[in-house]
C-alpha cells in the first residue's frame, strides 16, 4: 500500500479556497445578527476572559468554568491569539479551517489504501459535500470542529502502525469535547473487530478513564453541586438523573427505551447521516462504521432532538467516519474510474440538506436592525454589566458580566446590570417579549437614561450617580 504519497499542492490551494468560503459564510451570518449567545457568545466570553488572565467563569452560564462545560481544555489554546487581538473571528476562522483541512488527512488515508489520485480527490469532495460540514460551520462555534483533521489522522496513524501518534491524536480529540469519548470508544471497538487487542484496550481504556476523571473529579471540583453527571440526566431523564443511574437503567430496564425513544425519528436520522455517502460503502466498510456506533446510539436515545439533525454539530464526527468507510469501499477496486453518478448524488444531497439558502431568507430577517445595533453597540462601555438579546451577545461578550433574559428560569435582577440593550419586538432565541419589556419598564421607572430606535431596539443605561460598583 502507498503510504508516502504527499497531497498535491492543488489540494492545499483548494482547501484554502474552501476555508475562505466557509469563513466568509460564517462571518456573514454573524454580521447579519444571526449568531447567538449559545454557543458563540459563550465560548467567546470564556476565551476572552482566559486571554486577559481573568478567571474564565461565564456569566451567561451561571458562573460555569470554561473547562466545566465539556472538559475542553483545548479552549485555552485559543486564548493565545485572543491575547494578541481579541476577536470572535478567531473562532469562526479556526472552525472553518478545521473543517476544510480535514480533506488532507482523508487524502492520505485514501492513498494509503491504494486509491488513485483521482479517487482521492473524490474522497475530498465527499467530505466537503457532507451537509453537516457546511451546516456545523454556520451553527455558531464548537471546538470539536478543530479536531476533525485529527480524527481522520487517527485512521492514517492506525493503519501506518504509528501507535504513539494515534494515541496522541486520541488525547487531542478528548481535549475538545467530552462527548468525543464516544468516538474514542468507537475507535476502540473497531480495533477489537480487527483483533488488535492492545490498540482496542488502549482506546476504550482511555475513553472510560477520561469519562471517569471528568465525572468523578473534574466536574464536581469545578461545578460543585452542578456536577458533570447531570448532563446525562438532562439528555436521558427517562433513564435517571445522573450518569450512574442512566447507565444502570439502560442495562436493567431496556423497556424504558421502547416507551420513550422516537424510533421513527431515529430511522429518519439514520437516513440523513448516511444518504449522501452510503452508496460508496461495502461490506469491508463495516469495521469503520462500527466506530460511529456509540455516538449514533447516544444521539438516537437523547431527548434533545437537535442531536438528530444535520443542522447542528453533533453528527460531525460521524461524517468523518462515513467518508473513511467510503475509502475502504472504493479500495476494493482502487484503480476504477471516478463514479461520477455517485458523486452527483452526493452533490444533490448537499443541495437538499445543507442550508446555503438560509442566506436568501432567514438570515436576512434583521437587515433593518443592523444600523441601530451598530450604533448602540458602539456606545456601550467595555466595562459595563450588560443584559442584551441572544443574537447581540456575541457582539458584546468581551466583558466580565453579560447575560440575556431567558423565557424560562429565573428573571434577571436589574440591580446586577448597568446597561440594557433589548428588543421586545425581536427578543431572539431563548427569550420572550414579556421578560424584556419588564426589564425595560423597571429601568425607566428607576430613571435610567433610555434611547429607542424604530425597529424596537432600546438602550437603557444607569445614570452616573446610580452606577453600581464593579467587582
Amino acid at each position: 500500500m502507498e503510504t508516502k504519497a504527499c497531497p498535491p499542492r492543488r489540494l492545499s490551494i483548494t482547501c484554502l479556497v474552501i476555508f475562505l468560503l466557509l469563513w466568509a459564510a460564517a462571518a456573514t451570518r454573524h454580521a447579519l445578527l444571526q449568531s447567538n449567545a449559545y454557543d458563540l457568545g459563550l465560548f467567546d466570553q470564556w476565551i476572552w476572559l482566559a486571554s486577559q488572565g481573568l478567571p474564565p467563569y461565564s456569566s451567561m452560564q451561571g458562573g460555569m468554568h470554561l473547562v466545566a462545560d465539556h472538559g475542553a481544555w483545548a479552549l485555552y489554546l485559543a486564548a493565545l491569539p485572543y491575547h494578541l487581538h481579541a476577536s470572535v473571528q478567531w473562532l469562526l476562522a479556526s472552525q472553518a479551517a478545521g473543517l476544510s483541512l480535514t480533506a488532507i488527512p482523508l487524502w492520505l488515508v485514501g492513498r494509503q489504501a491504494g486509491l488513485t489520485p483521482k479517487l482521492c480527490w473524490l474522497i475530498c469532495a465527499l467530505w466537503w459535500l457532507q451537509p453537516v460540514v457546511f451546516n456545523a460551520n454556520l451553527f455558531d462555534f464548537h471546538p470539536e470542529a478543530w479536531v476533525m483533521p485529527a480524527l481522520a489522522g487517527c485512521y492514517w496513524a492506525s493503519r501506518a502502525e504509528k501507535a504513539w501518534l494515534w494515541f496522541g491524536l486520541l488525547l487531542l480529540l478528548l481535549g475538545c469535547r467530552d462527548g468525543l469519548v464516544l468516538v474514542v470508544a468507537g475507535l476502540g471497538l473497531e480495533q477489537a473487530l480487527r483483533k488488535r487487542w492492545i490498540w482496542a484496550a488502549a482506546a476504550i481504556g482511555l475513553a472510560l478513564g477520561w469519562l471517569a476523571m471528568l465525572n468523578q473529579w473534574l466536574y464536581p471540583w469545578l461545578k460543585g453541586s452542578n456536577a458533570g453527571p447531570k448532563a446525562a440526566g438532562a439528555l436521558f431523564s427517562y433513564l435517571g438523573n445522573s450518569f450512574d443511574e442512566v447507565l444502570f437503567n439502560l442495562i436493567t430496564k431496556p423497556q424504558l427505551l421502547i416507551e420513550h425513544v422516537d424510533w421513527i425519528g431515529g430511522l429518519v436520522y439514520l437516513l440523513l447521516i448516511s444518504v449522501a455517502v452510503a452508496p460508496f460503502w461495502r461490506r469491508v466498510s463495516l469495521p469503520v462504521l462500527i466506530a460511529g456506533l456509540p455516538l449514533v446510539i447516544v444521539n438516537l436515545l437523547s431527548e434533545e432532538s437537535p442531536q438528530r439533525t444535520l443542522i447542528h454539530h453533533y453528527s460531525l464526527p460521524i461524517a468523518v467516519i462515513a467518508v473513511v468507510a467510503a475509502i475502504d469501499g472504493l479500495a476494493l477496486r482502487p484503480h476504477q474510474a471516478v463514479p461520477w453518478r455517485l458523486l452527483a448524488w452526493s452533490a444533490i444531497c448537499w443541495a437538499v440538506l445543507a442550508k446555503p439558502w438560509f442566506f436568501t431568507g432567514p438570515y436576512l430577517e434583521r437587515l433593518n436592525a443592523l444600523a441601530p445595533s451598530h450604533q448602540a453597540i458602539a456606545s456601550i462601555p467595555s466595562n459595563s454589566r450588560l443584559a442584551t438579546t441572544s443574537y447581540l451577545a456575541p457582539h458584546l461578550s468581551h466583558r466580565i458580566a453579560i447575560s440575556f433574559p431567558r423565557s424560562k428560569g429565573k428573571t434577571l435582577d436589574l440591580e446586577n446590570f448597568d446597561v440594557l440593550l433589548l428588543n421586545p419586538k425581536d427578543p431572539g432565541w431563548g427569550s420572550n417579549r414579556k421578560r424584556q419589556q419588564n426589564l425595560l419598564s423597571q429601568a425607566k421607572q428607576a430613571d435610567w437614561q433610555c434611547k429607542s430606535w424604530q425597529n424596537g431596539l432600546e438602550l437603557c443605561e444607569r445614570s452616573e450617580h446610580q452606577s453600581i460598583k464593579q467587582p
